[in-house]
């Protein structure tokens, strides 16, 4: 069927297209609105400024389409071949792709608010700048769990989305809106999230061992038992945050704010936190084995039972502090 056919006969009441083959065509700025191509063979086809909000596209073969601009809200593509797809600037708001292959898919500034992407298959795809606030990509079961490894997110708007349980090694989420977001669980090992705001995220149990958060703001966020071992946390903002029984061995915490943090058990042996804002925190039973804290600030700080026998501790300011024997500090800075 060749384009000229098929939207005489969409113009002519017909919806139903169920396995057609249009490849190929061109359905520049066409408005199929709510059209069935379930299982159609639509590889290279191009749909620039395509209307198809409300289309069923399940298991459909999308490959290598030019569905730039393309609206696609509310669009069913659960198992749709998107592989190489471009999507540049196309919106896809409460679409359902569930298990869809966007592989190296091209979603540079789309639109995907409260998308359903569990499952889908999002390695190598470029999301630079696109909007996922409200997107499910969340573990259920570990039936659907979005695959992202590799994916380009910097910039990317996650505020509010589920993505716990994904596996985010080695992503690129630099300058990224995560506000909020749920990556409980999520594997982000070597993931650069440098500069990245993470106000009031849930990361707990999630393994940022060697991530890059140089500069990320992660006020008020959610770290129960987080990995990040080896982790990049020069300048970090981590004030209020809750860090109970995290593991931050050979992290580097340079000069990051800690003010009010919650670090009661925390592992924070060989770690780097010269010059770091500490003032309020709470260390109870911190394990601080050999832990760099030159010239920290502990004011107004909780370290009972904490362990800072081998800790190097010049010029730190321990004004108000109550120390591992459970005495308040009495003295100047040392």
């Amino acid at each position: 069927m060749n384009a000229q056919e098929l939207i005489a006969r969409y113009e002519a009441g017909q919806t139903q297209f169920t396995g057609v083959s249009v490849s190929g065509a061109n359905l520049f700025n066409a408005d199929l609105i709510g059209i069935d191509l379930r299982q159609a063979d639509l590889h290279g086809t191009i749909l620039v400024f395509a209307y198809l909000s409300r289309a069923k596209l399940n298991k459909s073969n999308l490959q290598g389409a030019k569905l730039s601009g393309a609206n696609l809200n509310q669009a069913s593509l659960t198992g749709a071949n998107l592989h190489s797809a471009d999507l540049h600037g196309a919106t896809l708001q409460e679409a359902d792709l569930r298990s869809a292959d966007l592989t190296l898919a091209t979603l540079l500034d789309a639109n995907l608010i409260n998308a359903d992407l569990r499952g889908a298959k999002l390695s190598g795809a470029n999301l630079t700048g696109a909007c996922l606030r409200g997107a499910n990509l969340r573990e259920e079961k570990r039936i659907y769990t979005a695959q992202l490894v590799g994916t380009i997110l910097c910039q990317v708007d996650l505020q509010g989305s589920d993505l716990k349980g994904a596996e985010l090694p080695k992503v690129n989420l630099s300058g990224a809106n995560l506000r909020e977001v749920n990556l409980r669980d999520a594997n982000l090992t070597g993931a650069d999230l440098t500069g990245a705001d993470l106000t009031g995220a849930y990361l707990t149990d999630a393994n940022l061992t060697g991530a890059k958060l140089a500069g990320a703001i992660l006020t008020q966020a959610k770290l129960e038992r987080v990995w990040l071992m080896d982790a990049d946390l020069a300048e970090v903002s981590l004030e209020g945050a809750l860090l109970p029984d995290a593991r931050l061995s050979k992290a580097n915490l340079t000069r990051a704010n800690l003010a009010k943090a919650r670090l009661n058990r925390a592992d924070l042996s060989r770690a780097t936190l010269k010059n770091a804002n500490l003032e309020e925190a709470s260390l109870i039973e911190a394990y601080c084995a050999r832990t760099d804290f030159t010239g920290a600030n502990f004011r107004q700080a909780n370290l009972v039972r904490a362990e800072l026998s081998s800790a190097v501790l010049t010029w730190v300011e321990w004004q108000g502090a109550t120390m591992p024997d459970g005495s308040d500090y009495v003295g100047s800075a040392e």
